[in-house]
């Protein structure tokens, strides 16, 4: 008899799949590689030096912390050499795919004996909503679980080969590829075009998100900083980000409020919103990486959807 290890998206799915007593070992997978500098070689003593920084820096993740929470339950799955069969629970969204491409890749070089399935939500029935998986009843969860992929060789080795694409320095590479339909990864590719957005636009400086945040904040006038919160959550598309990332960028993008409680632009967010000047003149410092690259290093060409090398 086959022996399992389940690797999940986050705490809260994993309580829950500890729930639907399905067999096997659980371990968490805590990262969010969507953010900050990425290195291709997934679980090396680099790769882990870089995340700390990055999360130290951005985040206050202190290293106690980081040891606590992330790398003792990457351990935990270095450990796990037993199991012949690995199952993969992820989403839809851009901070999903981009830690399931990683996990891959890891498990590429170090697990290579092991069947890998997956299982993803998203579209589960005739609407066009998306939904995670804690959104989902026990009986659709196992239904899923029942219709996992099992994933062939060569969607491992594409998988990694997008991973490593994701962590070089020119996303370019990346906006080249057309062939996701070949493979079995039914979100990955609207979620590397959501990536690929993220690159600053021509048009002002600021990238998809960063103009639908002044957007939202131009439409919306919320009362405070906790309604604007909620309506940035509701409306990010398939980003599949949480409070701490949009604190984040609200930070980054502060100079252009007047104020968060009422939520209102300075006449400079207006006229940056509305294309009449750009975003540029605000930045202080280029070190703000998307995977492997640099953000400001490139432009997105809305008219063309191409992505630039300044």
């Amino acid at each position: 008899m086959s022996s399992l290890l389940h690797i999940t998206n986050g705490d809260t799915f994993t309580n829950k799949l500890k729930t639907l007593n399905v067999p096997g070992a659980i371990i968490t997978w805590r990262e969010m590689l969507c953010e900050g500098k990425t290195e291709s070689n997934v679980g090396s003593e680099n790769f882990w030096k870089t995340r700390f920084e990055f999360l130290n820096k951005n985040y206050k993740v202190s290293k106690s912390i980081f040891i606590e929470k992330t790398l003792k339950e990457y351990r935990s799955l270095c450990n796990h050499k037993k199991q012949d069969e690995i199952v993969l629970w992820f989403e839809y969204d851009l901070f999903c795919q981009i830690n399931m491409l990683a996990v891959i890749s890891w498990l590429k070089t170090h697990r290579k004996y092991a069947q890998i399935s997956l299982v993803c939500s998203g579209k589960e029935d005739k609407s066009d909503v998306k939904y995670g998986l804690n959104d989902l009843s026990d009986a659709k969860l196992k239904k899923l679980y029942r219709n996992k992929i099992t994933l062939t060789l060569d969607d491992i080795e594409y998988a990694d080969y997008v991973w490593q694409l994701y962590c070089s320095d020119n996303p370019i590479r990346l906006e080249n590829l057309t062939d996701f339909e070949n493979y079995q990864f039914k979100y990955l590719e609207e979620s590397i075009q959501a990536h690929l957005h993220r690159f600053p636009s021509v048009k002002n400086g600021l990238n998809e998100m960063e103009s639908r945040i002044l957007q939202l904040a131009a439409e919306s006038k919320a009362a405070n900083k906790t309604d604007f919160m909620e309506i940035l959550l509701k409306n990010q598309g398939i980003l599949g980000f949480g409070d701490s990332q949009f604190q984040r960028a609200l930070g980054r993008l502060k100079p252009l409020f007047s104020s968060f409680n009422p939520v209102r632009l300075t006449q400079k967010g207006k006229l940056i919103l509305q294309g009449d000047t750009s975003y540029y003149s605000c930045i202080q410092e280029n070190d703000y990486y998307l995977g492997g690259a640099l953000k400001y290093d490139f432009l997105y060409n809305t008219d063309t959807n191409r992505i630039l090398k300044l």
